[in-house]
């Protein structure tokens, strides 16, 4: 990933690198809901307007994107059975050749730690990148790598049996995160399946299906990288990009591709 300030928000990005051998285990705990998106309202109407922005443009997002991201029902919708669907299309559309929709909780759910998942079914074909993740809020002033990022779950469409999470900062950032693959029995293309990360003070785990497959810690970072995942509340970014330097090439003859997210919940830590 390339730094980008446009204005507000970078594209996510994971590098392939093997699963961790030894995960750490992450801390004991409960949870109480403190946000969530069911997705309940009428049949193509738009993301409630109170917990998501739109971002828009197609500028290519500091990663060589090639979508144009509207605010449009046909890029971002709810289908009346409690799901959204952010759906990439093939059209020429600002100056572009695909459209697709990226939307965020900035200033509208910024939390600092707690419990961060979806249950999602992704998108498939070469080219497609869908994505759940977050930015620190302090990002107009800390500017990225130093805001931190958070790959909830990022998926390339030529590999549909693969989920990516990682993990950037300063010092790791753009083709250097911290970062893991898990590798499904199927495509995760066929089904919903849950993402989610639990994030403590000084660590960061990660999960697909209730797996954990990755961690990271405060206390193991190296000289010359820092940690600033205690420095900030960070908000929740959704989109599918297309084609990209992580996304590859595009297959035009697999469009149109949906993400279908079935809810968004987060929780913060309960004694």
């Amino acid at each position: 990933m390339t730094k980008r300030y446009i204005p507000f928000v970078l594209a996510a990005a994971a590098c392939s690198q093997p699963p961790v051998d030894e995960v750490i285990d992450p801390p004991d705990g409960a949870w109480r809901l403190t946000w969530q998106d069911e997705f309940d309202g009428a049949a193509n109407t738009a993301p409630d307007k109170a917990k998501w922005h739109y971002d828009i443009g197609g500028h290519g997002w500091g990663n060589q994107q090639l979508e144009f991201n509207t605010d449009r029902l046909s890029n971002a919708h709810l289908d009346g059975d409690g799901h959204l669907v952010i759906t990439a299309l093939r059209e020429a559309y600002g100056g572009n050749q695909y459209t697709s929709a990226r939307i965020r909780t900035q200033g509208l759910l910024d939390q600092r730690y707690g419990r961060f998942e979806a249950r999602i079914k992704l998108p498939k074909g070469a080219g497609i990148w869908p994505a759940f993740w977050l930015l620190g809020s302090n990002l107009p002033t800390a500017g990225w790598p130093d805001c931190g990022e958070l790959d909830i779950m990022e998926q390339r469409g030529s590999e549909p049996a693969v989920i990516h999470g990682s993990a950037h900062g300063p010092g790791y950032s753009g083709a250097n995160p911290k970062t893991a693959r898990f590798v499904g029995q199927g495509a995760f293309t066929d089904d919903f399946h849950d993402f989610a990360i639990e994030w403590w003070p000084g660590e960061v785990h990660w999960f697909v299906d209730g797996q954990h497959y990755h961690a990271i810690r405060a206390v193991d970072m190296p000289a010359g990288q820092r940690w600033v995942f205690d420095d900030t509340a960070m908000f929740i970014i959704l989109d599918v990009a297309v084609g990209g330097w992580f996304g590859g090439e595009v297959d035009d003859s697999v469009f149109p591709q949906s993400m279908i997210i079935d809810h968004v919940r987060v929780y913060e830590g309960a004694l």
